[in-house]
């Protein structure tokens, strides 16, 4: 490699020999492209120290800064008496360091001037004023307070604070939680708000506090004109995209404006697990593809080449508005220029500069960037799109047909964003993605004309609605085309892989792409070479899959049953003779009746309503018919409303009480004793209402139980969280696992190996729509040791332990 070294000393002394490459526009394979890397050098320096930093004291991130200065005045000093590469990248980053230590030390000063932490840390009540710095969005509500509004999120740019009987002018970023009222505030909207402070949960966060609001903004100042020109074209591109197919109405403002508040939550699912997330809302190859687009206009209405990066610029920059300019965009923004900078012919060579320049940019610009995951994302999509796209689309292009070779590089793109950021994806979602390059591979060619039609619905939709409704369905097609491929490509089996969480996962997979990448042609050699070895391997790792199956039925001593009630939870534990504590109903009230005559049930203690959803309570008048039941207990949750408000008439009409349960809730009947871990507060991701659902440990008859109701990944990913915080003995030795969600894909497989139960039941209906239980999921569980049985080919499936301490289990098919 060279040593970094002036353009004569690497081309052999002369320097025309870089101006005739540059002029031919010669490879990146060459020495000078190896030594640009160089200086991802100084960006990794600096990203690490910034995010080290934050939350230090501004005077101590000042002393920092002082010391990368005299680092880099020595690494200067010495370059008098050397000119080796290592002392010019030291010089080099430590004037990063310091330019960037110094901005952090700048901003931390300015945004903790005056008393808005002292009285975060009181919780004092104050009155706020300031501007509305991005749009209000639903999340999470605490669980414990049903009654209340939805839980909206504000961030406010606060001018000034009063409280204590004092006024002061402050420049503070403040987080603002408010009920509906809030869903009113309008972008660069000047408002007053009173309410309460708290401290953040951590000193780094990009907020200074947060203010619990009472009531409603008080609008000071209407938006200015350029944010109102904004969200004209924002409500008219809605407006014009309301008619569309429910996939598209939610996918194309996501694109265009990065509004995801329609996207379908199945459709949501279906992207995370295929690795296609990046395309739900506006990201670095959505700007690439505005800025490709606008040049490609210029060029056709004869604007001349000197012009073009200023209108591109112009267009960026408008885009940049209509999206919101907040820290997401800016770095979408970023990494698409740069993206489209570095795959451009003439300039491929300045990619990694720009990258490098790019990253130390933002981190100027937002230092609590430096722990944002989606800055990691982006930076590392780019970095593979420029490390790996030409190399690896021209040995693509070589295989493939000479008519589509040029095809390479675009089919390279997704393969490289893929590898640089499946360990950071690891950390968000703890589980690796197969089919996440070919979703990505098939939904490529469909990106562009959704956002070129998107973007150009939107104009139209300022001047002409109609015409823009138009264009509108013309997007529709491709973002309809990206729909079907996310969703085929998440019921594909195996799809989805199970990995180690936190940062050993990130690290053990970093390692391996590593591996892949150094080892990829050697095995693609051997594995021509010998396909039968290969083969015979797959063989092995689908036989090992094969479940083994009880067929004995009835159990004298049955301490639980899972009943098939079809596509649907009804579970039975044994609390005496001919009593029961039944946890949901099922669909059908028919199929619960039968199943709790055969099981001789004719008191019920308790029926416990996991959640709300037809499937798990609408069969609730069959269990009440004919049978004492003494109380009923939901899910605090009260989603969908209908269907908790039908279970409160079917309770009232029986004269049966209804109790909520909350996490941490200990439960006692006789020979039953059960604890509560889930519902400890609503997610507003994915399904409310699965993941509201109770979720339970029980012990009966000598087995302990795991019921896991509907859960899906973000609420089970808590659960195991409650797990680890409250010990081992809490979360081990389990005899039963009840699968949640009737098997679906959408899990965190870290709960299900944390659990170690031999016997696993899943509660699901014969050829169901839903693709339950999905294969990927009976893989995890089979490799994690369960004997996996289903209600759909087993049927009725009881549970008993026997005198010698083994686990029956016996199924009525």
């Amino acid at each position: 490699m060279s040593d970094g070294g002036d353009p004569e000393e690497l081309h052999g002394g002369d320097p025309r020999t870089l101006d005739d490459q540059r002029d031919h526009g010669a490879s990146t394979s060459g020495p000078r492209s190896r030594a640009d890397l160089r200086l991802l050098v100084p960006a990794g320096v600096v990203w690490a120290l910034v995010a080290a930093a934050l939350g230090t004291p501004a005077v101590v991130t000042a002393a920092g800064s002082a010391a990368c200065a005299v680092v880099a005045g020595a690494a200067a000093w010495g370059l008098r008496r050397t000119r080796h590469a290592a002392v010019r990248l030291g010089v080099l980053t430590g004037v990063a360091a310091a330019l960037a230590l110094t901005s952090l030390a700048a901003n931390t000063a300015v945004r903790e001037a005056g008393p808005v932490r002292g009285l975060a840390a009181d919780r004092a009540t104050v009155t706020l004023e300031g501007s509305v710095a991005s749009d209000p969005r639903i999340v999470a509500r605490p669980v414990r307070r049903p009654d209340s509004a939805p839980l909206v999120i504000v961030r406010l740019d606060v001018r000034s604070v009063s409280g204590r009987g004092a006024r002061s002018d402050v420049q503070t970023p403040i987080l603002v939680l408010g009920d509906s009222t809030w869903l009113g505030a309008r972008w660069q909207q000047r408002v007053r708000v009173t309410g309460r402070l708290g401290p953040t949960t951590d000193v780094a966060d990009d907020v200074v506090a947060v203010i619990d609001a009472r009531g409603p903004p008080v609008s000071l100042e209407p938006p200015n004109a350029v944010a109102r020109l904004a969200e004209l074209v924002r409500e008219r591109f809605r407006l014009a995209t309301d008619g569309l197919p429910t996939d598209a109405r939610g996918l194309l403002p996501g694109l265009v404006i990065g509004d995801t508040s329609r996207t379908p939550t199945d459709l949501n699912d279906a992207m995370l697990v295929t690795g296609m997330t990046h395309l739900s809302a506006v990201s670095g190859s959505n700007v690439a593809i505005v800025l490709t687009a606008a040049i490609g206009l210029c060029r056709a209405l004869g604007v001349s080449r000197r012009w073009r990066p200023v209108a591109a610029l112009v267009l960026l920059a408008a885009f940049v508005v209509l999206v919101r300019p907040e820290p997401s965009v800016i770095r979408a923004a970023a990494m698409g220029a740069v993206g489209l900078l570095g795959m451009s012919t003439s300039r491929r060579r300045a990619g990694i500069p720009a990258l490098s320049a790019a990253i130390l940019a933002l981190l100027c610009w937002d230092p609590w960037l430096a722990r944002s995951f989606g800055f990691a994302l982006s930076s590392l999509a780019t970095l593979g799109l420029l490390l790996f796209a030409n190399p690896w689309g021209a040995a693509i292009g070589r295989v493939l047909p000479s008519r589509i070779s040029h095809w390479g590089p675009a089919l390279a793109i997704p393969v490289a964003a893929q590898l640089m950021c499946a360990p950071v994806v690891v950390l968000l979602q703890g589980s690796v993605t197969v089919v996440g390059v070919l979703a990505n591979l098939l939904a490529a060619p469909l990106v562009a004309p959704a956002t070129v039609l998107g973007v150009t619905t939107a104009l139209t939709a300022v001047v002409w609605t109609g015409g823009a409704v138009v264009v509108g369905w013309l997007g529709a097609l491709p973002t309809l085309g990206i729909a079907w491929v996310a969703r085929t490509c998440a019921a594909v089996p195996l799809g989805t892989l199970p990995w180690p969480d936190g940062a050993p996962g990130a690290l053990l997979l970093a390692a391996l792409s590593l591996l892949a990448v150094t080892t990829g042609p050697w095995l693609a050699h051997h594995t021509r070479r010998k396909p039968l070895v290969f083969l015979a391997l797959a063989l092995v790792g689908v036989g090992a899959g094969t479940p083994t199956r009880f067929v004995t039925w009835p159990l004298r001593g049955w301490a639980f049953v899972a009943c098939d009630v079809g596509q649907g939870d009804g579970l039975v534990l044994a609390t005496g003779p001919g009593r029961a504590v039944v946890v949901d109903v099922g669909p059908d009230p028919a199929l619960i009746d039968e199943c709790l005559t055969r099981l001789g049930v004719s008191t019920i203690d308790a029926v416990v309503l996991t959640h709300f959803h037809a499937d798990h309570v609408d069969g609730l008048p069959g269990a009440l018919r004919g049978r004492t039941v003494r109380q009923i207990l939901t899910s605090p949750v009260h989603e969908p409303g209908f269907q908790a408000q039908e279970v409160r008439d079917w309770a009232a009409s029986a004269q049966v009480p209804v109790a909520e349960l909350y996490a941490g809730d200990e439960l006692a009947w006789p020979g039953v004793t059960a604890r509560v871990w889930w519902p400890a507060r609503v997610i507003r991701e994915g399904s409310v209402p699965n993941n509201a659902s109770l979720v339970m440990s029980v012990d009966v008859a000598g087995l302990r139980i795991a019921l896991l109701g509907d859960v899906e990944r973000e609420a089970a990913h808590q659960v195991l969280l409650a797990l680890e915080r409250d010990g081992p003995a809490l979360g081990a030795g389990f005899d039963v696992l009840k699968v949640a969600h009737h098997g679906s894909a959408n899990r965190d497989d870290g709960l299900l190996a944390s659990l170690h139960a031999p016997v696993a039941v899943i509660s699901v209906g014969a050829d169901n729509d839903y693709g339950h239980p999905a294969a990927s999921t009976l893989t995890t569980l089979e490799k994690d040791g369960f004997r996996v049985y289903r209600t759909d080919r087993d049927g009725d499936v009881a549970v008993e332990r026997a005198g010698d301490g083994s686990v029956l289990v016996a199924t009525s098919h």
